[in-house]
């Protein structure tokens, strides 16, 4: 089945409103000031921006509602006749592809300065940036290579009068920041659609300019500048992305921000000069890419024809005379180029010379380029067109190499050659051939199979710093095909060593086992398609079956004595990993790892803490005696207390010694010692004496985003710091015998974006009741009221109306702990919840005082109905409230629609929201969809599709079914906060369609597809 949702999720941040003004002086150098880096100019949130704020130029006019320099009448007819050509373009990357995420470079931190990479919009997750028509017969528009995208890309262009036509990508450079988009002239019915004509030769140092374009979101924004350089080299935005270079950037002051990408910059004469493409995050600074290489592919695609681009895979960089001097040019070789051009500043240098590229075993970094087939060479241009002109063939480069001349004949490759135009996607990851562009940056040959996006089965050791697959299953990987072909073969589930590097540390390499993943994700090769801008899906075939798993035999590692009775224990303890393909019921994570307690070895039973095992959507694996490895099936989720109990056939073992842990009937109590035997954060068995320092009931602290929270329970705390260094095992009595569970409970999420985790024990006997149901083969029914309680003490409740009499019961009900429940909050839309309510205080249950938080425990003996006496607003009241149910509380059926993850709500949901707007919840989305573009986010309702009122997930399915592809859909929804919104979602099938996953017990996975 084919399941791919990935699960990062957060927004980027928008780039800072800029501020126009007009440059004056030319720069000497590409030096800046200090705390100013690029960036690159792509999209802003409509939601988070504001309007881009203007310096005081005169803005007494508006031009169709734009403002115009009044002073300036030529400039006025000027932008009056740009502006039909001028487009804001909304779009996404559908997929992670080369240095590119679904969503784009969000933006990073490199000495201290914040790079803006993004162009995406940060409330809105869509991305917007500009583009300019060039041809109005053909339907084509300019925009840059990192709005045109390397990887699958939608997106619409948005007219000045609002019309729209969807766009597509014909083109995009393997090197420079341009590419071209397509679009139907004939959708655009209510005006005349002009074009906007290419004039590189134009641009001149001091030129008058104008920036046209989509700025910070704004539609359209006009900022002026003057141009200040021609011979800029191009800008870096850091590493691990996209960026230009073997060209000159033109400079200016125009002050431009997010959005503005793709923006024509315009003469007097209504003629582009430039493409703005990126600036300074803390400067008005702006680089304009020159359009010589443009208006060359933009007639190849004109005439149908490829473009061709030649390389030898060597970066050069256009280096003043002094410096050049240094490396050893020659006074008559400087003397000469001056002649020939009195304006020359400096040369070619070669910067990187890539290994096992053409110039590989001649040029090297330093070399000072003086000719190509003996024309002398000083500038980009007439480098890049005798390069694209020699595609095949050799060409005579003459360089000097400290003040020694050397030629060789080199022949050129075609660049388009080295530049990846296909991915697979595996095991929910995804992977490319290593790009020029990359291997650029790190100086590494064009070779080798490059992780663009971890996840899955690729989600490997380590932090990510762009991984590199050399070899999988000891079969080597120079490219995707001997991926492919290394993996076909290998039955899934079969665990397998991939050796790895990352491309930014070559020389440390990795080797990770990893399960061949093939029941949930695809596997299938997409391939680029210029002629409908889609990329083409090939299925790559059916995954061999798993092989039948034979008995193995292992032995525990043999502990020290000193260690007393507790280490038999370890004979009872398995690590326990899972793997969650999808993200449903909020939980952040897509693996976890830790221990689970045997506690029936005969028939295979274990618990295990639910911040290990959330949810059933998923593959357990379960590690006995650090030597064998076996599959697991997640058999019992308790609704309200953080465990769950996983399965598994005892027989696969062999004669492994692996034993049931003896449970004791003595609840632990606060004082007394305690054995903490458990697995540290290295998954290393420790075992240590300590103390119970307190037992109480606690709560958890709830997330915004709700997930699984234990409620309702005692937590033992212990008087050693080792204990928060274990996320989970087992707390022992002197005889070994485990009295408790130490586990480890996902709390709140931080301002920083982590998430808190609480380690806390619990006791036993909550276990053993559920258990002992499941020993016997039957699964508990659990019921009880739904509700959450904390603990009053008699000091407070005494204000709240308690009676003397009760204060008497309470004490002779629990002499060690004087305290009542208050109702923190009911479960929405049960029908407890009609009778109790938020802030009711629990005086007694069938006549019972109630002073200890097991007394509400849910389980096998509560009736359908109880009486209970309340205390609300200073009134005692006896009420008959009905009880409900638990057994049943887990997701069973997904919905996955336009990239959004839907199901009922969960238990969670209904513990945090006093109302329930629909059964249909947004449980998350897949970056790059339609979904994250136009705004569904997780923990919202949907209520509606286009006027039609749905309340369950049959009728949302119903309603969308027969909908057209590439139509937009509005999608009423309701926040978790009640407010509500209609989206208008464009559907794209090609890339998410509509499918389910249901809960199937007969399935090898315990889920089923259906499309």
């Amino acid at each position: 089945m084919d399941i791919d949702i990935p699960f990062a999720d957060a927004p980027a941040e928008g780039g800072a409103n800029g501020v126009a003004a007009e440059a004056s002086n030319a720069l000497a150098s590409d030096s800046l000031p200090l705390g100013t880096q690029p960036k690159r100019k792509r999209s802003r949130s409509d939601a988070a921006g504001g309007a881009a704020k203007r310096a005081e130029l005169g803005e007494t006019e508006t031009l169709s509602g734009f403002p115009i320099l009044s002073q300036q009448p030529e400039w006025q007819r000027t932008v009056e006749k740009a502006i039909p050509s001028i487009v804001s373009i909304r779009f996404s990357q559908v997929s992670a592809f080369d240095t590119e995420s679904p969503v784009g470079n969000f933006l990073r931190r490199r000495g201290g300065c914040k790079l803006d990479l993004t162009g995406k919009l940060a409330l809105q997750e869509s991305s917007e940036a500009s583009g300019f028509v060039v041809d109005a017969t053909r339907g084509i528009i300019l925009t840059n290579r990192h709005v045109a995208c390397a990887g699958p890309f939608v997106g619409e262009a948005v007219w000045h009068d609002h019309e729209e036509a969807e766009v597509f990508a014909i083109y995009r450079d393997p090197i420079h920041d341009f590419g071209f988009l397509k679009f139907d002239p004939k959708k655009i019915r209510y005006m005349s659609v002009t074009e906007i004509a290419l004039a590189p030769e134009s641009a001149k140092v001091g030129l008058d300019i104008r920036v046209v374009g989509n700025d910070a979101g704004e539609k359209l924004s006009i900022l002026a500048g003057s141009i200040s350089r021609l011979d800029r080299n191009a800008p870096e935005y850091g590493e691990m992305t996209y960026n230009d270079f073997n060209t000159f950037y033109l400079q200016a002051a125009s002050s431009t921000s997010g959005g503005s990408s793709g923006s024509p910059v315009l003469n007097i004469e209504g003629k582009a000069v430039a493409l703005q493409a990126g600036g300074h995050t803390k400067a008005a600074t702006d680089f304009f890419f020159p359009l010589d290489r443009v208006k060359r592919a933009l007639k190849f695609i004109q005439e149908g024809k490829p473009v061709p681009r030649g390389t030898i895979q060597v970066q050069f960089y256009h280096r003043p005379f002094d410096e050049v001097r240094r490396l050893g040019l020659k006074d008559a070789t400087e003397a000469y180029v001056r002649k020939l051009d009195p304006t020359e500043i400096g040369m070619l240098v070669a910067e990187t010379v890539v290994p096992k590229g053409p110039a590989s075993s001649m040029l090297e970094e330093g070399d000072v380029l003086i000719s190509i087939n003996g024309q002398y060479i000083t500038k980009f241009v007439p480098l890049e067109d005798m390069l694209d002109n020699s595609i095949g063939r050799a060409i005579k480069v003459k360089v000097e190499r400290g003040g020694e001349e050397l030629e060789f004949d080199i022949e050129v490759q075609n660049l388009h050659s080295i530049t990846p135009d296909q991915y697979l996607e595996i095991g929910g990851g995804k992977l490319n051939n290593l790009s020029y562009q990359l291997a650029r940056q790190f100086a590494v040959p064009v070779e080798g199979v490059y992780v663009c996006e971890a996840s899955g089965m690729f989600r490997l050791d380590g932090p990510d710093h762009g991984w590199i697959i050399e070899s999988v299953d000891t079969k080597p990987t120079p490219n995707l095909e001997a991926l492919i072909a290394a993996v076909e073969d290998i039955p899934d589930r079969e665990r397998i060593p991939i050796t790895y590097y990352s491309i930014a540390d070559i020389h440390s390499k990795s080797v990770a086992i990893v399960s061949n993943e093939r029941h949930w994700s695809s596997f299938r090769l997409a391939k680029r398609n210029d002629a409908t801008g889609l990329w083409d899906f090939t299925d790559l075939g059916n995954p061999v079956p798993p092989k039948e798993l034979k008995p193995i035999t292992g032995k525990f590692a043999e502990l020290d004595d000193s260690l007393g009775l507790a280490k038999n224990l370890f004979q009872s303890i398995v690590k326990v990993s899972m793997y969650i393909p999808a993200r449903i019921e909020g939980f952040p994570k897509s693996r976890k790892h830790g221990a689970g307690v045997v506690i029936d070895a005969e028939k295979g039973l274990i618990v295990v803490g639910r911040n290990i095992v959330p949810i059933t959507l998923g593959d357990v694996s379960l590690t006995f005696a650090d030597s064998i490895i076996i599959p697991g099936k997640v058999l019992f989720l308790h609704p309200t207390q953080s465990f769950a109990i996983v399965s598994y056939e005892p027989k696969l073992l062999g004669m492994t010694p692996v034993v049931s842990a003896p449970l004791s009937r003595n609840p632990m109590v606060q004082g007394h010692k305690v054995s903490l035997v458990a697995l540290n954060h290295n998954q290393r068995p420790v075992c240590i004496e300590t103390i119970i320092t307190d037992i109480t009931s606690v709560t958890i602290p709830q997330s915004a985003t709700p997930r699984f929270r234990a409620v309702n329970f005692d937590a033992v705390t212990l008087d050693t710091p080792l204990a928060q260094q274990c996320s989970s095992g087992v707390l022992a009595d002197a005889e070994g015998r485990v009295q408790g569970l130490w586990l480890s409970f996902l709390g709140e999420r931080t301002s920083h974006g982590a998430d808190n985790e609480y380690h806390l024990g619990i006791q036993i006997s909550i276990v053993d009741a559920i258990t002992a149901a499941l020993k016997v083969g039957r699964t508990p029914i659990l019921k009880g009221l739904p509700v959450e309680v904390m603990p009053v003490q008699i000091s407070q409740a005494r204000h709240m109306g308690l009676t003397e009499e009760w204060v008497q019961a309470v004490e002779e009900a629990n002499p060690q702990r004087r305290q009542l429940f208050l109702i923190r909050r009911t479960e929405s839309g049960s029908v407890t919840a009609k009778v109790l309510k938020d802030l009711d205080l629990i005086l007694s249950i069938g006549g019972k005082t109630i002073t200890r938080i097991n007394e509400l425990e849910i389980g096998e003996g509560w009736g359908d109905e109880v009486e209970i006496c309340i205390l609300r607003d200073k009134k005692e009241l006896k009420l008959r409230v009905p009880t409900i149910g638990f057994t049943n509380g887990e997701t069973k059926r997904v919905v996955m629609w336009a990239g959004a993850v839907l199901h009922e709500p969960h238990r969670a949901v209904l513990q945090q929201s006093t109302t329930l707007p629909s059964r249909i919840y947004v449980s998350g989305r897949a970056k790059g969809s339609p979904a994250y573009m136009y705004g569904i986010v997780p923990t919202q309702w949907i209520t509606g599709v286009n006027g039609q009122k749905v309340q369950t997930l049959d009728e949302f399915v119903a309603a969308v079914k027969g909908l057209e592809d590439n139509e937009y859909v509005r999608i009423k929804t309701m926040s978790f906060d009640n407010v509500p919104c209609v989206l208008s979602i464009k559907q794209c099938k090609h890339y998410w369609p509509t499918a389910e996953l249901v809960r199937d017990e007969t399935s090898d996975v315990g889920w089923r597809k259906i499309e």
